[in-house]
């Protein structure tokens, strides 16, 4: 919204004009204490919300300034209005962000939910004319009511927001935690999880800690689309791993392997193998759900074990697989290139993981 366009005092018997001079308005919403500050007073904007006039009051405190129904991208406007935190110049959400005099930035409030997933781009999301409300995400102290087509969701920390079109969004892993939060589908909740990971929106671990943290891993239509989201995350990041390893030029490992000790006990599987410089890899896929500390301790002891053998292990992520393959394959590398400098290894068996 261009707030430097100065909207014209309204009298209150001749609305014709009105819309007239209103046309160049860049968006068509604002709210009361803007038009306030413009010279319209509470009782002339109501006298234009009357029934067949050109406005209509859409929220608690903000404006439609045309008759029918809004667009979807005035009522996310409208919805961000409602919610946002009041700045000192009364009226305006916000001081225009930086080389974009139009776009509004709005204090303490963003778009999150399905609407936010839709803003992501998110194709297995609804369209926004469908949704009956729009989920606003606000501070957890914040008196606010939902109403209307604003459905407040409170948070204790609020997140860091992304731009869409325009319009502040959560982070998609919020953004989806806070659509699961109202699903009963199970395809739809499943189909979401899936492309915002196949779609490289996200990684599956920091959709998990959204879940967790709002409690949703006890719904057991939840957890089964959790379970199979981590083992698409876990696929792609596979693939991930294969292709720096052929795109870098890295000699080629044994793929998928347990180790044991000749007549002993198992030592656990790796997804990539070196032999002859006993070098390991293995992807970090932990999911930080309630038993995260116990299952790294897992990780820690295993590790420890390889490396009194004398086994490097380097542990890979896959956000580090996706954003930064030409790096970690730089750890691999110059891990294989220090073998010589080591002593040998213990011998292990290397047997196919099942």
């Amino acid at each position: 919204m261009n707030h430097n366009t100065p909207l014209p005092r309204v009298p209150s018997a001749s609305p014709r004009p009105v819309r007239r001079r209103l046309s160049d308005v860049h968006r068509r919403v604002a709210t009361a204490a803007r038009l306030r500050s413009q010279g319209v007073a509470s009782a002339e904007a109501d006298e234009q919300c009357r029934p067949g006039g050109p406005w209509q009051q859409v929220l608690p405190g903000v404006y439609l300034l045309h008759p029918g129904p809004p667009t979807s991208e005035e009522r996310l406007h409208a919805v961000l209005m409602y919610a946002a935190r009041q700045t000192s110049t009364p009226g305006v959400p916000s001081q225009p962000a930086s080389g974009d005099p139009h776009r509004p930035v709005y204090r303490d409030a963003m778009i999150t939910g399905l609407a936010a997933l839709n803003l992501h781009g998110l194709a297995s999301a609804p369209p926004l004319t469908s949704l009956e409300h729009v989920d606003v995400l606000v501070p957890r102290l914040r008196r606010l009511r939902s109403t209307g087509c604003a459905h407040v969701v409170r948070t204790a920390s609020l997140p860091a927001p992304e731009q869409a079109t325009g319009v502040p969004v959560a982070p998609v892993p919020r953004a989806l935690a806070d659509a699961v939060a109202g699903l009963t589908d199970a395809g739809l909740v499943r189909r979401l999880l899936s492309e915002a990971v196949r779609g490289g929106h996200c990684e599956p671990a920091s959709v998990v800690r959204e879940l967790n943290d709002a409690k949703l891993l006890s719904r057991p239509h939840v957890v089964d689309a959790v379970d199979a989201l981590l083992a698409e995350g876990r696929a792609i990041a596979e693939e991930r791993l294969y292709a720096m390893v052929r795109e870098h030029g890295l000699p080629d490992p044994v793929w998928n392997v347990d180790l044991r000790l000749p007549g002993g006990p198992r030592l656990g599987g790796l997804d990539a193998y070196w032999p002859d410089q006993a070098v390991a890899v293995e992807l970090d896929t932990r999911a930080p759900r309630q038993d995260d500390d116990a299952l790294w301790s897992e990780y820690a002891r295993k590790r420890e074990h390889l490396e009194r053998l004398g086994i490097t292990v380097v542990y890979v992520t896959p956000r580090k697989l996706r954003d930064a393959s030409e790096q970690q394959a730089a750890v691999i590398r110059t891990a294989l290139m220090a073998s010589g400098d080591r002593d040998p290894a213990a011998y292990v068996v290397v047997l196919p993981r099942h």
